[in-house]
């Protein structure tokens, strides 16, 4: 899942060539090098932002971890920022959209659905592809049309033929994709997807941004696209780990991401509770 690679890195690059990495020229220039600190990584993620380039090669495993938590860093700044602007805003009297996470009860169960399930199947759904690798490319589309088969199923029919059916596009879906996945495993990623990669990063990253409107259910447009913000750059975030480090950093990002926000839902919660 992760798309490692055992290509030896043996050199390290300063901040200030951090454009040679993604400058154009023979694969060596697009392969990864890992980033000696937080500023270094930093400094990449806003040159890939300026010009998104696919590497040929994934960093090695063990480097992913290191970069992961760089840019957690990073997100939590972000983070942190935001919800300060947010809490200046409310205490001027402004009155904000309702989430419906707000609406969570905070069990188990939710934590799971927020912080483990919600990031495999968003990363897989909106990050997966973006290697370009062959087995994500097929899978991808036919995964995506069986859901969209088992939710019409389960809109034209009700109770257990609904569920039925919806399950069984769900199964087949699966079944496809596995097998396909399987016949293109060793497939590398065709050179005309780094040509559309910049197009596809940002379409993937704005996708995931708006899908989270459906979070609000009131609100005019002008007034809820600034609240998903924070999507839109956990989004590019979460692209950039996965072509630099591998998809399971991508999902660690996004998991890491939501606990931090449940966290503090959680603990607003409990002070409003308590107050």
């Amino acid at each position: 899942m992760s798309d490692m690679t055992t290509t030896p890195i043996s050199a390290q690059k300063s901040p200030a060539n951090v454009d040679a990495v993604y400058a154009d020229g023979d694969a060596s220039d697009h392969a990864v090098i890992p980033a000696a600190s937080a500023r270094e990584e930093w400094a990449r993620f806003a040159a890939f932002l300026r010009r998104p380039r696919l590497p040929d090669t994934a960093s090695q495993a063990q480097h992913g971890w290191a970069g992961t938590l760089r840019m957690l860093g990073l997100d939590l700044a972000i983070m942190a920022a935001f919800i300060t602007a947010l809490m200046g805003i409310v205490a001027a009297g402004v009155e904000l959209p309702e989430n419906l996470n707000s609406t969570l009860e905070m069990n188990l169960n939710t934590v799971l659905l927020v912080v483990v399930l919600a990031p495999i199947l968003e990363e897989l759904i909106f990050r997966s592809w973006l290697s370009g690798r062959p087995r994500y490319l097929v899978a991808f589309p036919v995964f995506l049309g069986a859901a969209l088969v088992a939710a019409l199923a389960a809109g034209s029919t009700d109770g257990d033929t609904a569920t039925a059916l919806g399950g069984a596009a769900m199964l087949l879906g699966l079944l496809v994709t596995l097998i396909a996945a399987i016949m293109l495993w060793k497939r590398e990623t065709p050179r005309w997807f780094h040509t559309i990669f910049p197009a596809a990063f940002w379409l993937s990253s704005l996708g995931f941004a708006l899908i989270h409107l459906l979070n609000y259910t009131e609100g005019a447009l002008l007034v809820l696209l600034p609240l998903v913000i924070p999507q839109m750059i956990l989004g590019t975030m979460a692209a950039y780990v996965r072509v630099h480090y591998g998809l399971i950093f991508a999902i660690l990002l996004h998991a890491l991401h939501n606990g931090f926000a449940f966290g503090v839902a959680a603990l607003a919660m409990t002070a409003e509770g308590a107050g």
